[in-house]
């Protein structure tokens, strides 16, 4: 069963479905992780519900890093804004689907930091970092 999961994370990092940029965007967000140079931004469009409406991100960075994004991103589309505020680390490693190291783990869960960042803004006191949750 890995074999599928590491094939659909190639696929994503080689032909992401979600990569680009949003202009006009109502949301965006980006960070980095300065120990392995994975650099992501997310743009998101919110509707008059607070639904999440359109979402894409761009950057750089390992193929972990750029599938992840890649699939958050398809997973948070149709959502409320509160719905993806509950989205933790474990939602990540499902999307996945892979066993991953603590140096991989950064790579994999900086989408998710990027996207709260983002939600929260980065100097609200609800803003929490990925890795406590």
């Amino acid at each position: 069963m890995d074999d599928l999961y590491r094939e659909l994370i190639i696929e994503r990092y080689k032909d992401p479905i979600y990569r680009g940029t949003l202009n006009p965007n109502d949301i965006t967000f980006e960070d980095e992780n300065p120990l392995c140079g994975d650099h992501i931004q997310i743009d998101i469009r919110v509707d008059e519900n607070n639904i999440i409406s359109d979402a894409r991100f761009s950057g750089h960075g390992c193929a972990i890093s750029q599938a992840s994004a890649d699939l958050l991103i398809e997973s948070i589309i149709g959502k409320s804004l509160d719905e993806a505020k509950k989205l933790n680390k474990q939602d990540v490693l499902d999307l996945l689907g892979i066993v991953l190291g603590p140096v991989r783990l950064k790579c994999a869960l900086l989408s998710l930091k990027v996207l709260k960042g983002g939600i929260y803004g980065l100097g609200s006191t609800e803003y929490k970092e990925v890795d406590e949750e």
